[in-house]
């Protein structure tokens, strides 16, 4: 099975270069798409460089700072059209260790969706502070309360999705472009009546380079939560189409 890794970057041009082989080493048969918003610290230039040299790499440039949400977008439309099993999101940082990519692969042969969990038993971070840990639990279980999403991490940036899944999410419609933006995912995907799993990982704090996330990011995602759950957003699906008939043989 084709696995495809997605990376969006801005400006990780410390980490990318150690990040790219230390993912394409777990699995020959994963690839990695950097989806760069014009880093201006080179990381684009660096990821162009480093695919000349492999061809496991791929590069998608963009403009200017669109986002993390479409940036997963421009990514997941390139591994449908590619042809691609099963996707990956994964963060530029080490947050998201390579070394757990293999539960993650292994566990969508059972599941539509995999989420690499901090919060269930083996799950955990490392290097944050106990505020930290408060304000992103507190986060999950809020979305996991009031959208009765069946995960315990709701807002985690790693996971494994299913080509069929994948297929099922309206792309065109979601809202989101922050971290708000894996909640929304993993709301529409319940909608859509896809199986879950979650394997426990490790989160490390990021070694280089500067976090992304900000007041105005949490807050997109509180709202978005709220949102859903009074129906002013509906879930981004797509309506199952009818399975063909079959004639019996007279």
């Amino acid at each position: 099975m084709r696995s495809l890794v997605i990376i969006p970057t801005y400006n990780e041009i410390d980490n990318l270069p150690l990040l790219a082989p230390a993912i394409l080493g777990v699995d020959p048969d994963l690839d990695l798409l950097v989806v760069d918003d014009n880093s201006p610290d080179g990381t684009g230039e660096m990821a162009d460089r480093m695919a000349s040299r492999d061809d496991r790499i791929k590069v998608l440039h963009r403009t200017a700072k669109l986002g993390l949400g479409t940036a997963y977008v421009a990514g997941f439309e390139y591994a449908l059209t590619h042809g691609y099993d099963r996707v990956v999101e994964m963060d530029a940082d080490f947050s998201h260790r390579p070394e757990d990519l293999p539960s993650l692969l292994a566990a969508a042969a059972d599941a539509d969706v995999v989420i690499g969990s901090r919060n269930v038993p083996g799950g955990k971070t490392l290097g944050w502070s106990r505020v930290r840990t408060l304000i992103s639990r507190g986060g999950s279980l809020y979305a996991r309360l009031l959208l009765r999403l069946p995960i315990r991490d709701c807002t985690g940036g790693f996971k494994c999705l299913r080509r069929s899944a994948l297929a099922r999410l309206d792309l065109e419609h979601l809202l989101s472009n922050g971290y708000a933006f894996q909640v929304e995912v993993n709301y529409a995907c319940h909608q859509a009546g896809l199986k879950f799993a979650e394997v426990p990982i490790t989160f490390p704090d990021r070694i280089a380079g500067r976090s992304k996330m900000s007041p105005a990011i949490a807050l997109e995602a509180a709202l978005l939560v709220l949102r859903l759950r009074v129906g002013v957003a509906r879930a981004a699906v797509l309506p199952q189409l009818p399975q063909p008939l079959t004639q019996e043989a007279s």
